[in-house]
């Protein structure tokens, strides 16, 4: 199974969850892809995805997280052992995302909800500041990146499998030229 952790803000009906969505539906294998709408908490946004990860062999699993996902996939994939893919992953999100403390909108619909100083402080014991086992995973960073660092990214795992696009975006709108390869990766 894969699990799609989405960004902050960001929900299932993301652009790279439901091209994902759309490609396992046409392999006639909608089972294979998971992509659940996560808490704005982060505490509960783990539990939940946590759930989800227990449900399944660690060999047969394998994370796809983007942004503060990709944040959420790196401190899963240390725990349970399995493959990630990281889409310009957040790194040090308890610094990026103080600033959005408030009343935020989700991306796709008109959804108001409070990001909080809490939810902020829950983000540091999930924090990992070293990656193991680098062969696990697989980061995509672009460096036309508005939003994120890509240098940062390429720093926090080192010896993995990296592909540093020039250009693009935070949101990867050019995901599909890299779905396959993100999905053979994930493939045992």
């Amino acid at each position: 199974m894969i699990l799609y952790l989405h960004g902050f803000r960001s929900s299932p009906q993301s652009f790279k969850a439901r091209l994902l969505d759309a490609y396992f539906l046409s392999l006639g294998e909608p089972e294979r892809f998971h992509c659940p709408q996560l808490p704005v908490s982060p505490r509960a946004a783990m539990e939940s995805a946590r759930r989800i990860c227990q449900s399944v062999p660690a060999d047969a699993l394998a994370l796809i997280g983007s942004s503060l996902g990709g944040f959420y996939a790196t401190a899963l994939a240390e725990e349970f052992g399995c493959r990630a893919v990281l889409l310009n992953p957040a790194i040090t999100p308890a610094l990026d995302l103080r600033r959005h403390v408030g009343i935020q909108r989700a991306w796709h619909s008109d959804e108001q909800f409070e990001f909080n100083v809490e939810h902020v402080d829950e983000l540091s014991p999930i924090t990992c500041s070293r990656i193991t086992r680098p062969e696990r995973y697989f980061l995509i960073a672009a460096k036309g990146d508005e939003v994120l660092d890509w240098r940062q990214m390429v720093a926090h795992y080192p010896g993995a499998r990296q592909k540093v696009i020039e250009g693009s975006d935070h949101g990867l709108s050019d995901f599909a030229q890299y779905m396959e390869e993100v999905v053979h990766f994930c493939t045992p």
